[in-house]
């Protein structure tokens, strides 16, 4: 298997070490689409955890297993190659670096955005292979995951008793939707075999600063979450599922009802991971405060008014690590 270029020993110093987790967690929430009372366990998932998985989603294996195929065989290709799909903005392909505050982690991805006005000619012919063809099944894949996803915030805002129905959802199927797509490719890690009792970094800790998050991997272990007293548990693969996060904006709109999960991956030194995530994000212009609806009669704010865009720009200055959300909480008397 051609895996990513080894980090020289001077960089590899820099991705952290964690005690691994030894045992899969067994409590992650398994909410069935087509359960009658569907929206009250996800309500109930995003309080507890922040986090739950999704069976009988609708989405067609055959889009899956078609745009995780073609993912591999870009990864596969000579670094070169690869190089030829990176980009000086956020877009494109990366390499062990993650962002631009010094997080690095044993990862190479692609990341694309979701807004056709962002993706230019320009970004597509420098793609290796046949691009129009990666597109189409990114396209679909993302059309298939967004709808699922909105049908998800549909049944959050059934299950929260709120109106409109469409008052999280809008936010996703709105055509200026800040929302953007990653693959992530995590190859096997021979230096591993050294660290007897830690594990590598493939994806350092963070919480996703977006509304939702809808992710899927191949069948390898590696993701993490914190629970609410801190532990950190290991989520046990699912290829045919999808995997639900709660991000920073949904847990503001909900004024804290909802937690923005903290999650991390770890590296394997045998298996490749491949991992797909779609994360909804809303308009650039769209103002994130508690929902009105929500709010209880002479309940407060816990955290300032902000637009999408100032959110975005101020995550996207810290380290991944970093309280995010902390820039925006309300101090008291505010």
């Amino acid at each position: 298997m051609v895996v990513l270029s080894q980090p020289a020993q001077d960089n590899f110093s820099f991705i952290k070490t964690c005690k691994p987790t030894s045992s899969l967690f067994t409590g992650i929430p398994v909410i069935d689409l087509l359960h009658p009372h569907a929206e009250t366990q996800i309500v109930k998932a995003c309080e507890e955890y922040g986090f739950f998985k999704v069976v009988n989603h609708g989405i067609s294996m055959e889009s899956v297993t078609s745009l995780e195929a073609e993912t591999i065989k870009f990864f596969k290709l000579p670094q070169s190659e690869k190089d030829k799909a990176s980009s000086p903005n956020p877009f494109g392909y990366g390499n062990k670096r993650i962002g631009l505050n010094g997080d690095v982690g044993w990862i190479e991805y692609l990341l694309f955005s979701t807004n056709p006005e962002i993706i230019s000619q320009k970004s597509l012919s420098s793609f290796p292979g046949n691009p129009e063809f990666f597109w189409s099944l990114v396209n679909d894949y993302v059309s298939a995951v967004r709808n699922m996803a909105s049908e998800v915030l549909e049944m959050i805002a059934d299950g929260l008793k709120i109106g409109p129905r469409n008052v999280l959802s809008r936010l996703l199927r709105n055509e200026k939707s800040d929302s953007c797509f990653r693959l992530n490719h995590y190859p096997p890690c021979p230096e591993l075999q050294a660290l007897s009792d830690r594990s590598l970094i493939g994806f350092g800790e963070h919480t996703d600063p977006q509304i939702i998050s809808v992710g899927r991997s191949n069948n390898t272990s590696g993701l993490q979450i914190s629970l609410r007293d801190g532990t950190w548990v290991s989520v046990p693969p699912d290829q045919y599922s999808f995997f639900i996060n709660v991000g920073d904006s949904l847990q503001v709109m909900t004024n804290g009802r909802f937690r923005s999960v903290r999650h991390r991956v770890l590296a394997d030194n045998l298996s490749s991971r491949v991992s797909m995530i779609y994360f909804g994000g809303p308009p650039l212009c769209e103002k994130i405060a508690p929902l009105p609806s929500l709010m209880e009669e002479g309940e407060e704010s816990l955290y300032k008014e902000f637009t999408w865009c100032e959110y975005k720009k101020a995550a996207y200055k810290t380290r991944l690590a970093d309280d995010r959300l902390g820039l925006f909480k309300k101090s008291a008397g505010q």
